[in-house]
Order: structure tokens, then sequence, then C-alpha cells
């Protein structure tokens, strides 16, 4: 049984899915009002889009060469180690410039509620 249409058609739907989540996180940058929102929904559409585009790379030149490169799981195992860290960074530094957040977004981190002094 020859596996190429099969590959291909995978490289194919992944390839789709990065560029679909890629988009999804391009919207969301612009319609989100929150920077709290913003930053999640980037971090998480990067994290697959990227993932998604580097594995149909993976499994192409896998397919065409022979042999799995390294450089493509390097960059999957750098994406999914770096955007999660930069973007808690972003959001830790985002809490201690205390940056307003919308009335209506439900939960939420402790530090934005109102505190209320009981002395």
């Amino acid at each position: 049984m020859h596996w190429t249409p099969l590959i291909e058609t995978l490289v194919g739907i992944l390839v789709v899915i990065g560029g679909i989540t890629a988009t999804i996180g391009s919207f969301g940058m612009v319609r989100f009002n929150d920077f709290y929102v913003r930053i999640h929904g980037a971090a998480m559409c990067s994290t697959v889009g990227t993932g998604s585009a580097v594995l149909a790379s993976m499994l192409f030149f896998w397919l065409h060469l022979g042999s799995p490169l390294g450089q493509e799981l390097l960059i999957t195992l750098f994406t999914v180690i770096t955007t999660p860290v930069s973007a808690h960074l972003l959001t830790m530094s985002a809490l201690h410039l205390k940056l307003p957040r919308q009335a209506n977004t439900e939960g939420g981190p402790f530090e934005l509620n109102e505190r209320i002094d009981q002395n």
C-alpha cells in the first residue's frame, strides 16, 4: 500500500487548520476589547497555527526526503514552550500596570477586583 496520497491529504488538512487558526487569532486581536482576552486568543491561535503548519512541513519533507528533519521538531518545541510563557509574562506585566478590563468580562484574576479595606 502506498501512503503518499494519504500523507499529502493530511499535510493539506494541517496547512488549512494552521491558516484558519491564525486567521481566527488575528480577528480576535482586532475584535476583542480587553487586553487580557486579546492575549489569550493570540497565544492560543499562534501556538496551534504554528504547530499545525510546522507539523505539515515535517510530514511533507519526511515523505519527500525519506527522513524527518530536526529543525521542524525544534521549531515546534520552542513555539510550544515560549508562546505560553511570553503570554503569561505579558499578562503579569498588565496586572502590575493595572490595565483595565471590560466590566462585562466574567471571572478574571483577583488582582483586578475592587478591594474593600476593612479596617
